[in-house]
């Protein structure tokens, strides 16, 4: 499946100006070839390339509405690496495995202050692009934990942090419920005046296991796991 990102509308699709640009000048795809175009938000239609200039259009010919998201709901916020390699890759690998929202978040440790959010951005539609994703994932702007903390559900919340001295969860022993947040730390982990406030929230704690994990491997763990639990359902 060649599959682009568009505007879809009554049952119409244009497609992304750059999507345009890679389908005549990267791929040089040639008219008549059978494509597809989703939005993003679970549409998608299909049809035959139509190539004007340096226009690509669609021919549309079948367009399905609704189609399924992911089940349960994964949604990591994710202090940002030193090195922001780290972070895209994070961004890659998981949006391949059907999370569906991401949150950069700000940290007492946290040391990359400032990120490119519209790159990040742009590399979860690659990413959705290539796995046949109908449904792209929500890439939040970056927040400071406390105010990220203002718009969570705690009972759906967990926060995966390295201190052996406190209590933590099994993964395995978390219910499978239809929506979860993921809280990753920095290098560094959070701050032990973090970790109390997290606990004070109501904040779960969980470990994934006895390896200490570099930031961006923890949040790909976690969406490894949510991903197989989702095969299983």
């Amino acid at each position: 499946m060649k599959l682009f990102f568009g505007e879809i509308s009554n049952g119409k699709a244009i497609i992304n100006d750059e999507e345009q640009q890679h389908i005549v000048k990267v791929l040089r795809m040639k008219d008549g070839e059978e494509i597809h175009v989703t939005d993003g938000k679970g549409n998608v239609v299909s049809g035959k390339l139509l190539i004007e200039g340096k226009k690509a259009n669609i021919e549309v010919s079948e367009i399905k509405t609704n189609t399924l998201d992911f089940n349960p709901k994964l949604h990591i916020a994710i202090a940002p690496t030193k090195n922001i390699d780290r972070i895209e890759f994070f961004v890659e690998k998981v949006v391949e495995m059907g999370i569906c929202e991401i949150t950069i978040l700000q940290t007492e440790k946290t040391e990359r202050k400032n990120i490119n959010i519209d790159k990040i951005r742009k590399q979860a539609v690659a990413a959705s692009k290539q796995s046949l994703r109908f449904h792209f994932p929500v890439i939040h702007d970056m927040v400071k934990l406390t105010d990220f903390l203002k718009n969570i559900d705690p009972e759906h919340t967990f926060v995966a942090h390295c201190h052996e001295n406190l209590e933590r969860l099994e993964l395995k022993n978390i219910p499978l419920l239809e929506k979860l947040t993921f809280l990753i730390g920095p290098e560094g982990d959070f701050s032990e005046k973090e970790i109390q406030f997290l606990s004070d929230s109501n904040i779960k704690a969980v470990s994934l296991g006895n390896q200490r994990l570099r930031t961006e491997t923890a949040g790909i763990f976690v969406a490894a796991w949510n991903y197989f639990n989702m095969m299983k359902g």
